[in-house]
């Protein structure tokens, strides 16, 4: 039995010089994906360090979880990262379970309490965090309502020590043939009594800040950013190396952007 819950206790397995690892691999993958990574400014505001974290996001892409692992220590260095993912899924991939990851099955009541009782016994660590996509399934980024599925609120009622945070998340393409990965934090929430009262507050909160990272995402402006992380940029292939040769011919430094980077 004891060998049994281990094999179910995310803090038991998870190791840390694997979750570096494997956050430098998933930051290797977005720069070769994308044009930046960037954070809208003015960034993730203060938090407290004697209480534990939730990040809920919305879910736009497959990338969201390699998001957080490149945001993760970069702005959170200092604190133990978790979060779940379907329980079939993650029986597939078991060294995710080395990395913070736990299972979930959010179609039953037993998965359910599953869910809760693992993440109040990662937050009842003041040092720890849950990165969560709480929409739980993929949605674009533009949908409104986000329809956040219930598990956050019950988890937050559950754990009035932790704070929330509300993360967007959005993949669109600007100037360049590979795409922006853009990320803005909302402010911080805690303090609400039961589930009935913290629902309303994530859904305003995340859609709030979504609608924020929308109107920065259409508006294209590199400046409103910071760069955390410097992908490719250019067209590639026959094209840009002519671009390359024309430079050169004419004495000029080869510049693969169209647009002009600020910050």
């Amino acid at each position: 039995m004891r060998n049994r819950a281990v094999a179910q206790d995310p803090m038991a397995l998870r190791h840390p010089q694997m979750t570096r690892f494997f956050a430098a691999v998933m930051a290797r993958q977005m720069a070769a994906s994308f044009r930046a990574v960037r954070l809208a400014r003015p960034g993730l505001s203060d938090l407290p360090q004697d209480r534990p974290l939730v990040v809920y996001s919305n879910h736009p892409s497959w990338w969201d979880p390699a998001f957080f692992m490149v945001l993760h220590p970069r702005l959170f260095p200092d604190r133990e990262g978790y979060g779940p993912m379907e329980a079939a899924m993650l029986d597939r991939y078991r060294f995710f379970r080395r990395i913070g990851i736990f299972g979930v099955d959010a179609g039953s009541r037993s998965g359910a309490a599953r869910f809760l009782a693992t993440s109040q016994a990662i937050l009842a660590d003041p040092r720890r965090m849950i990165w969560i996509t709480a929409q739980g399934r993929f949605a674009d980024p533009r949908q409104r309502p986000l329809d956040i599925r219930s598990g956050v609120a019950h988890l937050l009622a559950r754990m009035p020590q932790a704070v929330a945070v509300p993360l967007a998340l959005e993949y669109p393409f600007w100037s360049e043939k590979r795409p922006e990965a853009l990320a803005a934090f909302g402010a911080p929430l805690d303090g609400a009594a039961d589930a009935a009262a913290w629902a309303p507050r994530l859904e305003r909160a995340l859609t709030e800040t979504s609608d924020r990272l929308a109107t920065l995402a259409m508006a294209r402006d590199p400046s409103a950013f910071v760069n955390l992380l410097p992908g490719r940029a250019g067209v590639g292939g026959v094209y840009e190396a002519w671009q390359r040769l024309r430079s050169m011919a004419r004495g000029e430094r080869h510049v693969p952007d169209h647009m002009a980077e600020g910050g």
